[in-house]
């Protein structure tokens, strides 16, 4: 029997002409339909140690980002991860995960259609989201690996920070969110048009 794979659409796919006018110290791109899947196990489990094996990575501890080939393990919580991987990888690494799982306790739940992820760069990204969000994004105190979960304007999102300066970071949004979150990002932008 074959199943079906839904088309998926990015959330932000009108808004890529509006990104293109921000000032050259912001870049935003969205990167859409990207692999997302919630890992629930114990840390230092049976279970944790076969998903580590597996993805040859160790599950990184509170606030932290592990990249290993192409996953990217985020730190949700105590006993969650956030496995983020390309576009198409959906299936392959859920059926992975689980044969690695077997019978031990813990879960991998495909949650890819629930967030968009945008992606930004250049010399003022630090200042733009210090405008809506509390977290000090001085390198000091969020260095390159830092995972947040926060709010951006009001809007919950997940932070990571990717570049020395928090010059390149992503946000992952709700997909519902995401519309309100372009918007604001294009307001806050406003008065570094010219730099």
């Amino acid at each position: 029997m074959t199943v079906e794979t839904p088309a998926r659409f990015s959330p932000l796919s009108q808004w890529r002409d509006s990104f293109a006018q921000l000032p050259t110290g912001v870049r935003v791109r969205e990167l859409p339909c990207l692999t997302q899947l919630t890992l629930r196990a114990e840390p230092g489990s049976t279970a944790a140690r076969s998903i580590e094996a597996s993805l040859g990575i160790t599950l990184p501890g509170p606030l932290r980002a592990e990249v290993s080939q192409d996953v990217e393990v985020l730190w949700m919580g105590p006993d969650e991860w956030l496995l983020v991987a390309p576009e198409g990888s959906r299936h392959d690494l859920l059926a992975r995960l689980r044969s690695t799982i077997g019978d031990e306790f813990a879960t991998v739940t495909d949650v890819s259609a629930q967030r968009t992820t945008l992606a930004l760069s250049g010399h003022l990204v630090r200042e733009v989201l210090a405008r809506g969000c509390a977290i000090d994004l001085d390198p000091r105190v969020t260095p390159v690996g830092s995972c947040l979960t926060t709010l951006l304007a009001q809007a919950p999102i997940t932070l990571v920070v990717r570049g020395e300066g928090a010059s390149s970071v992503w946000l992952l949004v709700r997909a519902s969110f995401a519309s309100y979150l372009a918007t604001w990002l294009l307001d806050a932008c406003t008065e570094y048009r010219g730099s």
